[in-house]
């Protein structure tokens, strides 16, 4: 059985750390939202046609996938995030190279 593997960020570099690492979230949070989306497009959230849970179901199914999704980026996400963050730094001045 193969070990999953963990991606992990790099640290936050540059003049400014507190910069970069609300840069970071943004970019993770950007990602995140759009892994939510294509998930909502792939029909995770909605209710099944048996068992359901209603109105209150339907009403909560978002939060799940946002949570769904936040963790996928946690997890090393679709890489998107690190081009974002280094896209976000130039902007701020400050390359991350």
């Amino acid at each position: 059985m193969t070990q999953p593997v963990q991606l992990t960020a790099p640290a936050p570099t540059g003049r400014n750390p507190k910069q970069a690492a609300d840069l970071r979230a943004a970019a993770d949070k950007l990602e995140a939202g759009f892994i939510a989306e294509m998930l909502k497009s792939a029909g995770f959230g909605k209710s099944r046609e048996s068992f359901n849970g209603g109105a209150g179901e339907d009403g909560f199914s978002s939060f799940i996938v946002n949570l769904q999704a936040e963790q996928i980026v946690k997890a090393g996400g679709f890489g998107l995030s690190e081009h974002i963050f280094q896209a976000l730094m130039r902007g701020a001045g400050d390359d991350a190279k």
